[in-house]
Order: structure tokens, then C-alpha cells, then sequence
């Protein structure tokens, strides 16, 4: 029988620092627990630009398209600022998510106990925080068509269509319904059904969803921008949120500041089951390509290492492995290790990106 096959995809900035950390849990996978992997590595984003004009070859996509998992560590910088539209390095991150039909991404905020005293809320409010918002990945305000700059008259005109199909919408529903089943069965649905025709029909579906295949789960639903306001009032209200492509971009790095910092937070983009009923997916932390710190040694890795543990959870079929990862960078964060994001007013020396990676193994290590 082969070996899992994973696609990594470090990318621009920090990405490869951070992903350089991750090959080091992988590798003690291997090495200590017998999970290898066939890992390849590519290009994509503004790296893939410099070297062959486009942000993501045909190739890439390809290979993309027939392994079991891909890792992508961030893409973008501000030398490819001044490129054509088509070709800034976030449209071969779009294209990954499009082309593979990544439909439902799930953004987990977790905050460690040992983090609850650098978050911004107070922490009696997100100590122990556990939620995880699903957003829509391939439909919406994002690819809507038409869009564009165009004149009208005198003055320039910019236009994105919001568009949601019921099938687009029924699919992500029912990927929180059944993530919900093994949490705390509980979503919460937000939109603006208040004033966005699109915001009907996605209530409408979501609720018609439930009622026919989930009515065992407990369903709410919230405007937006009051589900803004309740994350930051108290957010253990909350166990699983799902909702649209722009309002889930927005409502999730909302909640990753709930964390304290976004080099914490990691994310999963999964699809349609492949003919081994697994899902096309790629994972990746929530935070960018960072250029101000990029091969300074200052980047946290976390969130790409705690990608990788979704990976194993959702990918490979290793949940065990995934909490003892979890657990290990929790152990880390316990002892009082911090990266430079993570530093309090009390001050202290903040460990390296590779330090923190090297601890995390050694965290590993014992819990054998």
C-alpha cells in the first residue's frame, strides 16, 4: 500500500520559514510514529511569478488535483503590487481553491490557556475558547460575475456581483451540520437577510437543510453583523458558525484576533470526496506572507504546524496523531515559549521560528 501523498506549497514571505518547521513534524511522523508521506514541493503565488510568469503552472495544478492533501504556507508581497490583476500571486491561491472546488473552509479559534491572558478581550471571555467558523470558499462576492471597473459617464465604477446558487449553499450547510454532530451540535448561520436577497435564500436553504437531514442539531440563525458583535461580547456562545464567502473572511480573522495573534490560527479548505472517499483539501494558517519579517527567523509556525494537524485529522484519518501534535504545541506554549507575536508587555526574549519547531518536537518526543 503507498504512502499518503501531500503537495507543499510554501510559497512567498514567511512561508517557507514557517513550512520548514513543519517538514521537521513530518519527518518525526516517519521516523516515530511509521506515518510516512510522499511529499513533493512546488511554487505558487508571487515565487511561481519570478520563476515562470504565472502564479500557478498548469503543472502544479495538476499535481494539485492527484494528491491526497496540499500544505500552502502564503503567497503575496509588495513587489507584486504594481502586477496585472491575473497575475498577482493570490490569484494562484483562488485558482488552488476554485479549480479543486474547495467549497467549505473550516477556521477553527482555539485559544490555549497559556494564551488567554494575551488576548485583547479579557480572559474569563475566551479562555477555553473552542468555535469554528465554516466560510464558503468558491461562490459569492469573490467570483461573482459581472465584476469589474468600468465608466459610466464621467466617474469609474466598480462592480461585484454577489451570487449564490441553492446547491452552493445546501453543500456548506451541510459540512457544518456534520462537523456540528461531532462537536457540540450547534451552528449558528449568519448572513444579512435583512437587506441581501442572497441572505434569503441562504436562510432559506439553510433551513430547509436542516429540517430534512439534521433536525437533531440545534440551528440559529444570526445577522452578520450582529454575529460581529456577539464573538467579541462572548464568544463560547458559539460552537460551530457557518455563512458566506465575504462575511466568513471577515467574521473569521475576527475571531482569530479573539486569540491573540494570527500566527495561531490554521485553516482547512475541503471539497468533494475523491475515489478514496477523502476530500480534496489544502491547508494553510490564516496569516499572510508577512515580507516586514521574512527570513529574519521571527515567524511563528504554529499555525502552519497546527495546519498540518487538521490535515491528519481531516485528510489522513489520524485523529489520535492530530491531538498529540495539538497537545504538543500546547505543552510548548504552557512552558512559557513564545515567538515574537506572542510577547507580552513583561517582555522576556522570544524564541526563533526554528526553536519554536525544534521544541515542539522535542514536545513530541515525550509524549511517547
Amino acid at each position: 500500500m503507498s504512502n499518503p501523498s501531500l503537495l507543499i506549497l510554501p510559497g512567498d514571505g514567511i512561508g517557507p520559514e514557517v513550512m520548514s518547521e513543519v517538514r521537521k513534524i513530518i519527518d518525526w511522523y516517519g521516523a516515530k510514529r511509521g506515518l510516512a508521506f510522499d511529499v513533493t514541493e512546488d511554487l505558487v503565488g508571487g515565487c511561481a511569478y519570478d520563476a515562470h510568469g504565472t502564479p500557478l503552472t498548469d503543472a502544479t495544478m495538476e499535481k494539485a488535483q492527484n494528491v491526497d492533501a496540499v500544505l500552502l504556507g502564503a503567497v503575496g508581497g509588495p513587489k507584486y503590487d504594481d502586477l496585472d490583476f491575473s497575475v498577482k500571486p493570490e490569484r494562484g491561491l483562488l485558482r488552488l481553491r476554485k479549480e479543486m472546488d474547495l467549497y467549505a473552509n473550516l477556521r477553527p479559534a482555539q485559544c490555549f490557556d497559556a494564551l488567554a491572558d494575551f488576548s485583547s478581550l479579557k480572559a474569563d471571555v475566551v479562555g477555553g475558547l473552542d468555535i469554528m467558523i465554516i466560510r464558503e470558499l468558491t461562490s459569492g462576492v469573490y467570483f461573482g460575475e459581472p465584476r469589474g471597473i468600468h465608466k459610466e459617464g464621467n466617474e469609474r465604477v466598480g462592480v461585484n456581483t454577489q451570487r449564490y446558487t441553492e446547491s452552493e449553499i445546501a453543500r456548506v450547510a451541510r459540512s457544518a451540520f456534520e462537523l456540528a454532530r461531532r462537536r457540540n451540535n450547534k451552528v449558528c448561520s449568519m448572513e444579512k437577510a435583512n437587506v441581501m436577497e442572497s441572505g434569503v435564500l441562504w436562510r432559506q436553504v439553510v433551513t430547509e437543510v436542516h429540517a430534512a437531514e439534521y433536525s437533531d442539531v440545534e440551528l440559529s440563525h444570526m445577522y452578520a453583523d450582529a454575529g460581529a458583535m456577539q464573538l467579541t461580547r462572548w464568544p463560547k456562545q458559539f460552537d460551530v458558525i457557518v455563512t458566506d464567502n465575504l462575511f466568513g473572511d471577515l467574521l473569521s480573522d475576527l475571531a482569530a484576533m479573539l486569540t491573540g495573534s494570527l500566527g495561531m490560527l490554521p485553516s482547512a479548505s475541503l471539497g468533494a470526496p475523491m475515489a478514496n472517499g477523502r476530500p480534496k483539501a489544502l491547508y494553510e494558517p490564516v496569516h499572510g506572507s508577512a515580507p516586514d519579517i521574512a527570513g529574519q527567523g521571527k515567524a511563528n509556525p504554529i499555525a502552519c504546524i497546527l495546519s498540518f494537524a487538521m490535515a491528519l485529522r481531516y485528510s489522513f484519518d489520524q485523529g489520535d496523531e492530530a491531538t498529540r501534535l495539538e497537545k504538543a504545541v500546547e505543552k510548548v506554549l504552557a512552558d512559557g515559549l513564545r515567538t515574537a507575536d506572542l510577547m507580552g508587555p513583561e517582555g522576556g526574549a522570544p524564541v526563533s521560528t526554528a526553536q519554536m519547531g525544534d521544541a515542539i518536537v522535542t514536545a513530541l518526543n515525550a509524549s511517547l
